[in-house]
């Protein structure tokens, strides 16, 4: 398994993942995900012309890779212009400019490669190996060239880190300080086209976008910040590039180029269901965690309302020593009675609330000031709308639940600066609901 030609072919492909796993962040981030696809179909026409004209002026020399990359190039460079004129200059929107212009360049490469076929050393061009690929068959001249462009590729990813990262993230905040934005986004532009033509020798133009494509949007499963982003999209690739090689050296007749896009896949769906910053598993396991806690806020609102109600809420030991019945706690929200079971259990667990013998609840020590910071920040929420939002009072209660539960520390703060100046003497401000009313509010 482990033969020269297949480690001739794991140096070249690895190579080539890691350069397109860097690149290709840019591209996610930079919202051009399809733009490698162009270029990967515009790049047809270029191999065809290429392979044409050094045939016509030098017999035999049209299938050297030079020749044909290079041919590649400038196609591939020609379709990402053609996008970008057709974006600015017209009505068209990008993704259909997108779509006319891989058709075209793709149906013209075609056209050509017909015209290749009809000549006498068409047939032994290979050049219908660029459309699929041809990993296994790569030569040490092959990996040479591919092993150089991705070199190159990576060492302008790494000057340039910062100004591409400016590009993506604000380019008109890029280009108000001063930065040549339109030359940054050419060079990225370049960089697509320099990894995907390289590409086609080893998974062909209809598959090359996927290496692109793939590990970027893997490494965004697993961190927000781009340096760790780009290295793990960097690592994906790698190991999609070399395990679809060795999977392809092990088991006879098995494409590489179709295997490397598989390997590829699988690392994004396990990316997409472990990721730790918005894998599938994390993002369920905060929404359970934010459900509980918004139930145990709604639950201690509750209790403190119902005390609020008796005038129980003067001093901690009332607070505190008052009993509240199951029923009470049910007249205050719309709870079937098992999700109110679970919210009790809940806060009980959490050492909220105490249950005595005749089954009924109190708050301990810490649910009293865990109630009473909610309760504030709740009633803080409410006067804020109904000042600053002109929220009728009598609607303000349904929007500050559905927005009090994500309001940041600094928010409560500033919230806590405006608005306690109307109580200077209260803990937790009087409901706006009954303001004009008596507050039983301590």
């Amino acid at each position: 398994m482990w033969t020269y030609n297949t480690q001739v072919v794991m140096a070249g492909t690895l190579l080539l993942g890691i350069s397109a796993g860097v690149v290709g962040v840019f591209m996610l981030l930079r919202k051009r995900a399809l733009v490698g696809d162009v270029v990967s179909h515009a790049a047809l026409p270029g191999i065809a012309a290429a392979f044409l004209l050094f045939e016509t002026i030098r017999p035999g020399t049209g299938k050297a890779l030079p020749v044909l990359l290079t041919g590649a190039v400038v196609t591939g460079f020609l379709g990402v212009l053609c996008t970008i004129g057709i974006r600015r200059y017209t009505r068209i929107k990008e993704d259909a400019a997108l779509a006319i212009v891989l058709s075209v360049f793709f149906g013209v490469g075609i056209a050509l490669l017909t015209v290749v076929q009809s000549l006498p050393t068409g047939n032994a061009a290979g050049l219908h190996d660029f459309i699929y690929g041809k990993t296994a068959s790569m030569v040490v001249d092959d990996v040479k060239v591919i092993s150089i462009a991705s070199v190159v590729v990576l060492i302008a990813c790494g000057l340039l880190f910062k100004e591409l990262a400016m590009i993506c993230f604000d380019m008109e905040f890029a280009g108000a300080q001063g930065w040549p934005v339109a030359w940054l986004d050419l060079v990225l532009m370049c960089l697509v086209v320099g990894v995907t033509v390289i590409g086609l020798q080893s998974v062909g133009l209809l598959l090359v976008v996927a290496m692109l494509i793939i590990p970027a949007a893997s490494a965004r499963f697993w961190t927000d910040r781009l340096l760790p982003m780009t290295i793990v999209s960097a690592v994906l690739g790698g190991m999609s590039a070399a395990l679809g090689v060795l999977a392809s050296a092990s088991i006879p007749r098995l494409p590489a180029g179709a295997i490397i896009v598989l390997v590829g896949s699988t690392f994004f769906a396990l990316s997409l269901l472990f990721g730790t910053r918005r894998g599938a598993l994390r993002r369920f396991q905060v929404l359970l965690t934010l459900r509980r806690r918004v139930g145990r806020h709604d639950l201690l609102r509750a209790f403190y309302e119902v005390l609020e109600a008796r005038g129980c809420t003067s001093d901690d030991f009332r607070l505190a020593e008052t009993p509240v019945s199951e029923s009470e706690l049910q007249t205050m929200r719309t709870w079937a009675p098992s999700r109110l079971h679970r919210l009790l259990r809940t806060c009980r667990s959490d050492g909220l609330i105490a249950q005595d013998d005749q089954g009924e609840f109190r708050l301990t020590r810490l649910g009293v000031d865990e109630a009473r910071r909610v309760v504030r920040n709740h009633r803080l929420w409410e006067i804020y709308l109904i000042n600053y939002a002109d929220i009728a009072p009598s609607h303000v209660d349904r929007d500050a639940d559905l927005i009090e539960h994500i309001l940041d520390p600094d928010l409560i703060a500033e919230l806590n600066q405006i608005l306690s100046k109307q109580f200077p003497q209260m803990v937790v401000p009087p409901s706006p609901h009954t303001i004009d009313q008596p507050a039983g509010a301590v």
